[in-house]
């Protein structure tokens, strides 16, 4: 049976969205309606109108206004940023109204991870060079590139050695929030416990002082020893120079070596893992196939004890009520609406709107508008309860399905939810992202099959099989079992090419002075 060229989304819709590239013509089939044809051609992930809409009425897709008709659009026509405007919504916020019930708990499952000396678990073991400055980034990349894969594999259960090097760290007010926000990032990072050891490099004269963040940031040196220790701290001015420093990096890490590869995965509940939600380059089917399907995962997770955290703040926007009714407080709800004000008010100092978005590969992808962009990334989240809401980079200590304010930028608001503990991200795409991260796996899951098959190499789940008729519960299944696959050891596409290096990017969004 031929899967349908459409898909309807929800009853009240007045679009449906292509699940392949219809040419004019075609029949249109969807459920309770008939004799209607494509007037036009439509791309894949694109919307056609299955009714006459007027002027100024809402378009309607997850049963959600998306956007309003800038002028008449007949029945079977293309439906998009020529004839659709975003305008203004009124939004019902309705707090806790629709809180879910618990799911049944799931218990017994494990995965293959690591167990610090604190408790916590990791799914890699890598070794950290953390840059204070952007002026020591290149010292920590040289110190890093002395250990090639000639000389690890001596130590097969370390996964590598990480420079965790950024552009910020200077030209910032001393202990303002730029700077406390950078200090618990970085300090969140290296104690990650997929970090087993790890050094600190700065320049010396930089106002994001080493001592400011080992005091501020109460950074000890865990690894797999009995009793935690200070990290040895280098200042590249008090060494005397660059090549001096890399010299004493690259001898220390060669002493902590033998410690770190002596770490030994073993069974642990799933109930600790932490995911992290992420989209990037996304398009019209992201609602539709890979961000849902990562919801059913999302829940599973939380139904196994898990954690599962979303992200990015602005791509909420315009479906930040669909949240507040599932928070579990008011003060839950609030606190994601105070968030949302901050970005509205953040973007306008600039000249600039929150819904700036979609961005011209989202467009391209067949997104219109920043509320549909956003009803569709919200379902990462799943259907849990809200049940916390998290500044950027802060530790995470709740379980079940929580939210960390990130920007939409994809480096940045991974590297939030990294310093927020999480120990596997899950990455939805539909243009094609190539993101990586070291020192946390990242899962890319394609959102259509043309997608997947083109770019196999950066792929590793394709939920664009959805269309062809699988289910979508089958497929959060499969991206379920992948995270646990990932998480005790196997390497996503990503790793395979090595990529993560260049991808750290501490959010900073105050002024360089």
């Amino acid at each position: 049976m031929t899967p349908p060229a459409f898909v309807r989304l929800h009853a009240d819709d007045n679009i449906a969205v292509a699940a392949r590239s219809v040419p004019l013509g075609s029949p249109i089939t969807l459920p309770g309606l008939s004799d209607l044809f494509a007037r036009e051609a439509i791309d894949m992930g694109h919307k056609i109108a299955i009714k006459s809409i007027a002027q100024g009425q809402p378009i309607k897709k997850f049963g959600q206004t998306i956007g309003f008709a800038s002028q008449p659009i007949s029945q079977g026509t293309w439906v998009h940023v020529h004839n659709v405007t975003a305008g203004e919504l009124s939004l019902d916020y309705a707090f806790c109204s629709e809180i879910p019930p618990e799911p049944t708990p799931i218990h017994g499952r494990t995965f293959q991870g690591y167990r610090r000396q604190n408790g916590k678990i990791g799914t890699r073991n890598y070794i950290g060079i953390v840059s204070t400055v952007n002026c020591s980034a290149t010292t920590s990349k040289y110190a890093a590139q002395k250990f090639d894969q000639q000389i690890l594999a001596d130590f097969p259960h370390v996964d590598g050695i990480v420079p965790l090097v950024h552009r910020g760290g200077c030209a910032i007010q001393y202990g303002g929030d730029d700077h406390q926000q950078l200090t618990r990032t970085l300090a969140n990072v290296a104690r990650h416990p997929n970090i087993g050891a790890y050094i600190v490099i700065g320049l010396g004269c930089e106002t994001a002082q080493a001592s400011f963040l080992m005091e501020n940031g109460g950074l000890l040196q865990l690894g797999n020893s009995p009793s935690p220790n200070q990290p040895l701290v280098m200042n590249i001015q008090d060494q005397g120079g660059v090549a001096k420093t890399v010299k004493r990096a690259v001898a220390q890490i060669h002493e902590m070596l033998p410690e770190i590869n002596r770490a030994r995965r073993e069974a642990i509940p799933v109930s600790e893992l932490m995911l992290g939600l992420e989209c990037g380059g996304s398009d019209g089917n992201s609602g539709t196939t890979a961000n849902p399907a990562l919801g059913y995962c999302s829940d599973m997770l939380v139904a196994h004890g898990g954690t599962s955290v979303l992200s990015e703040t602005p791509e909420i926007y315009g479906g930040e009520h669909l949240l507040t009714r599932r928070a579990v407080t008011r003060e839950v709800g609030e606190a994601l609406l105070e968030r949302i004000r901050w970005w509205i008010e953040y973007t306008a100092k600039f000249g600039q709107r929150i819904d700036i978005n979609p961005s011209v590969g989202n467009k391209k992808g067949g997104l219109t508008t920043i509320y549909e962009k956003s009803l569709g990334a919200i379902a990462k989240g799943g259907t849990s309860a809200l049940r916390g809401v998290y500044q950027y980079g802060e530790l995470i200590d709740k379980k079940g399905f929580v939210i960390m304010d990130t920007p939409g930028y994809d480096p940045a608001s991974v590297t939030g939810l990294v310093a927020g503990g999480a120990h596997v991200v899950c990455f939805t795409t539909g243009r094609g992202s190539c993101f990586g991260c070291k020192p946390v796996p990242t899962i890319k899951i394609a959102t259509n099959t043309p997608m997947y098959d083109r770019m196999i190499d950066d792929m590793d789940i394709n939920a664009g099989k959805i269309l062809d008729g699988v289910s979508l519960e089958e497929v959060g299944r499969e991206i379920f079992e992948e995270v646990v696959a990932v998480a005790s050891g196997k390497k996503t596409k990503s790793e395979e090419q090595g990529i993560g290096d260049e991808e750290f990017l501490p959010w900073t969004y105050g002024p360089t002075t």
